[in-house]
């Protein structure tokens, strides 16, 4: 039982020291508290941006592949930007459909910008002219009306479906349906209104869907040397998303030997996944999130100042009182122990009151701002950690201190 009571005795004498001035002690851990509650709200902020994106890209599916044109080569070498080139083309889509079997669904298309323009509203947005398939191959679905059908493709039929903002933004709060539109030079019917997406790379809240037959008869579609129509980019839909990889090797194999492309060339195309979005997003996302972490911890720093400095002034004021203990029998180490226990306490009770606060400010932010936010418990036991590390880091030198003193110069202290 001795033993137990000696174990904790500098417990209890560091517990003493501390609340034997409150008021200051308060004012040591505010700096910890800060800086705890600064880490928690950010890093929670960050974790929720990056789980609301990646939500959002799940929502397009995360068997959907998109390919692309590649890079186009300027004079002198020089590589342009990625879709620059004019190499992909609806018979590249035609063949992907005919030759893979690890494909669901198949879309090409063929899209631009354009002044879309209903009674007294208009605004710019993209306008892409696509098969029925894109439902399947996208997720989509309908709020109000119907997509395109079959039929529509092959008539070239003048009707267009609107994503939701397109919606809101031309017709507010009337109904869509049934209504002229002009795109361009071109006037078609609204048929159909898309569910939301949310706004995300590819989302089709901003665009307007027309079947691609009526697209290549209201805009000059060009072609290849052989005839071929030449489109913008061709989406698809996997069967298992297991077999990604197999499918992109196998797509990519097809693309190179309908493009005639020597073993040597690079690719004239690039195919994205949208797992492969998600991963990218994912990493670039928590680079973010733990550089927002690391800027608030640099209060957490500032806090260890602030509890080192009042270590040091508790030191000199307790200087009589060491030199009692010491002649009373104390050793250097239960002196050096009390001190920096004194200090772990400081940080770890600014440590827990910064997560109360951090938590408190990560909801409000939640609920006001309705910015989306992540408390996860590595964000906790990380910011708690580093400020009981911070606190028996900088109290490492006033309590070596205090041990180091000479108990005949201590007792002799005023």
């Amino acid at each position: 039982m001795k033993k137990y009571i000696r174990l904790l005795r500098p417990f209890h004498n560091a517990w003493g020291g501390v609340t034997s001035h409150k008021l200051r002690s308060l004012l040591t851990v505010l700096g910890i508290v800060i800086g705890v509650s600064a880490v928690i709200a950010l890093m929670s902020i960050g974790k929720g941006a990056e789980a609301d994106i990646l939500a959002r890209i799940q929502t397009l599916g995360a068997d959907l592949m998109m390919i692309s044109p590649g890079s186009q080569m300027g004079a002198g070498g020089v590589r342009g930007a990625a879709g620059s080139a004019v190499t992909l083309t609806m018979e590249d889509a035609a063949a992907i459909e005919e030759k893979t079997d690890l494909v669901a669904s198949v879309s090409p298309i063929f899209s631009r910008n354009m002044q879309l323009i209903a009674g007294s509203q208009n605004m710019n947005a993209q306008v892409t002219g696509t098969t029925p398939s894109y439902m399947q191959t996208y997720n989509l679905n309908t709020t109000s009306g119907t997509f395109f059908s079959d039929y529509d493709y092959q008539r070239g039929s003048a009707v267009a479906v609107l994503g939701s903002t397109a919606a809101q933004t031309l017709y507010g709060t009337n109904d869509p349906l049934g209504q002229n539109l002009r795109l361009g030079t071109i006037i078609v019917r609204v048929i159909g209104v898309l569910a939301a997406k949310g706004s995300v790379s590819g989302s089709p809240d901003n665009m307007v869907f027309i079947p691609l037959t009526a697209m290549q008869q209201a805009v000059a579609q060009q072609r290849t040397q052989r005839g071929e129509q030449i489109i913008s980019s061709i989406s698809l839909k996997v069967k298992d998303v297991n077999n990604s990889s197999s499918v992109v090797q196998e797509l990519t194999e097809l693309l190179r030997t309908r493009h005639r492309l020597i073993a040597s060339a690079a690719n004239d195309f690039r195919i994205t996944s949208m797992e492969e979005v998600a991963s990218t997003v994912s990493e670039t996302m928590a680079t973010t999130t733990m550089l927002l972490g690391a800027i608030a911890a640099i209060s957490l720093l500032v806090g260890g100042i602030g509890v080192m400095n009042i270590m040091l002034v508790s030191v000199l004021e307790r200087t009589r009182e060491i030199g009692i203990r010491k002649a009373l029998g104390a050793r250097d180490t239960d002196i050096w122990i009390q001190f920096l226990i004194e200090s772990a306490f400081l940080s770890l009770a600014g440590g827990l009151i910064g997560v109360a606060l951090g938590w408190g400010a990560a909801y409000l932010v939640s609920n006001v701002w309705s910015m989306h936010t992540l408390v996860s418990i590595d964000i906790v036991i990380l910011a708690v950690s580093v400020s009981v590390g911070i606190g028996l880091f900088f109290g490492f030198y006033p309590a070596w201190q205090a041990s180091r003193l000479n108990p005949i110069e201590a007792l002799r202290h005023e």
